[in-house]
C-alpha cells in the first residue's frame, strides 16, 4: 500500500523547488545578502551606479523633468544600486527622485530613508526608470530534458538534488518551447522554458506609464541557445551543484529575446555602458608625476571600467532596453 506514493515522495518540478529554496520563509535570498555570494556589476564598481544615474538623467530629460521621477530597482539586493545612483545624481534631480526597492528580503538597517522598500512591484502609473540587474535569472522556471525519443519531459527534483524525468511537457511550457527553443532536441538536451521570466518582465514594464524599463542579465538568443541548459548554483563566490535546499543561489540564463516587447532593443552591456560614458582608457603616464594621487585614482577607475566592459565577463551581459511612451534615450 502506498508504494507508488513512497517512490514519488519529495519530487517536484524545478520551478516550485527553486521558489521554495530561494524565496521561502528561510529561503536563500530572504536570508543571505547577494553580494556575499556573487559579484554583479553593482558590486564591481561605483561606475555602474554612475552609468545608471546618467541613464536616469536622460530619461528625466525625455520626460520633461516631471515633479516626481520614479527609480524602481527590481531585485534590489540590499539597496546598493539605489544608494549609488542617489549619490551620483545632481541634488536638484535627486530631490525629485522617488526610489523604490523591490526585494523579498527585509529592509536592511541604515538604508537611505528616501528609499521605499517593497516585496512586490508597485502599482502602475509611474514615470521614470525601472531597472532590473540580474533579477530575471532568479525568477524560477521549469527545467526540461529530451528523452531517448527526443520528447521534452519535465525534470523533477528533491531537496537533496536528486533528479528524475517526469511527465511530458505540455501546456504553456510546450508552447513556449515550440516558439522560442530550436528543435527538435536530441536525447539529453536540456532547456529552461522561460514563460515565467516573460510574465515577470511584462509585469515590471507595466509599472510605467512613461519612461524606460531595463533588464540586465546573463542571456541567450534563439539562434544560440545552450543545448544542455544553464541551471547552476552559487555559494560564497563559487559555482556549486544546484541543490534546492536553500543553501545556495539557483540561477539560469535568460532567453531575453522572448521577454522583449515590440519596441525593445537588445545590446551587450559593453555597448550600453560605452553609450553612457563608461570608458576603460588608462590615464596618460605623464600625469603620474604631476598628480600621483590623481593618476592612481584614474588608474583604478580605468580598471573598474575594464571589468564592466570585458566581453568575456560582465561586459557580455545583455541589456534589454524597453521604452514606454518615450524615444530612444540610449543612443
Amino acid at each position: 500500500m502506498g508504494g507508488a506514493s513512497d517512490a514519488d515522495a519529495g519530487f517536484t518540478g524545478w520551478r516550485d523547488a527553486a521558489e521554495r529554496a530561494l524565496y521561502g520563509p528561510d529561503g536563500f535570498f530572504v536570508r543571505e545578502a547577494p553580494g556575499a555570494h556573487f559579484r554583479t556589476s553593482v558590486h564591481a564598481s561605483t561606475r555602474y551606479a554612475e552609468a545608471v544615474a546618467e541613464l536616469l538623467l536622460r530619461v528625466d530629460a525625455e520626460l520633461g523633468g516631471p515633479p516626481e521621477l520614479a527609480l524602481v530597482d527590481v531585485g534590489a539586493g540590499r539597496g546598493e544600486l539605489l544608494t549609488g545612483v542617489l549619490a551620483a545624481l545632481p541634488p536638484d534631480v535627486a530631490d525629485r527622485v522617488r526610489p523604490v526597492a523591490v526585494e523579498r528580503a527585509a529592509r536592511p538597517a541604515g538604508l537611505d530613508p528616501r528609499v521605499a522598500w517593497r516585496s512586490a512591484l508597485p502599482e502602475g502609473g509611474l514615470s521614470g526608470l525601472v531597472f532590473a540587474n540580474e533579477w530575471l535569472d532568479n525568477v524560477p522556471c521549469e527545467v526540461v530534458e529530451a528523452d531517448d525519443g527526443g520528447r521534452w519531459r519535465r525534470v523533477e527534483v528533491r531537496t537533496d538534488g536528486v533528479e528524475r524525468l517526469g511527465p511530458p511537457v505540455s501546456g504553456a511550457d510546450a508552447r513556449w518551447l515550440d516558439r522560442w527553443w530550436p528543435g527538435p532536441p536530441e536525447p539529453g538536451h536540456r532547456a529552461e522554458p522561460g514563460g515565467p521570466r516573460d510574465a515577470a518582465w511584462r509585469a515590471a514594464v507595466r509599472v510605467l506609464d512613461r519612461g524606460l524599463a531595463v533588464a540586465v542579465d546573463y542571456g541567450h538568443l534563439r539562434t544560440d541557445r545552450p543545448p544542455f541548459g544553464t541551471l547552476t548554483g552559487y555559494r560564497a563566490g563559487r559555482p556549486v551543484l544546484p541543490v534546492p535546499d536553500g543553501s545556495c543561489d539557483l540561477t539560469a540564463h535568460v532567453a531575453l529575446d522572448a521577454c522583449a516587447g515590440p519596441r525593445a532593443a537588445l545590446l551587450p552591456q559593453r555597448t550600453a555602458l560605452a553609450r553612457l560614458g563608461v570608458r576603460g582608457d588608462r590615464p596618460p603616464l605623464a600625469s603620474a608625476s604631476a598628480d600621483p594621487a590623481g593618476y592612481v585614482r584614474a588608474l583604478v577607475r580605468a580598471g573598474e571600467a575594464a571589468e564592466l566592459l570585458d566581453p568575456a565577463g560582465l561586459g557580455g551581459h545583455l541589456w534589454l532596453v524597453e521604452p514606454v511612451g518615450t524615444g530612444d534615450v540610449l543612443r
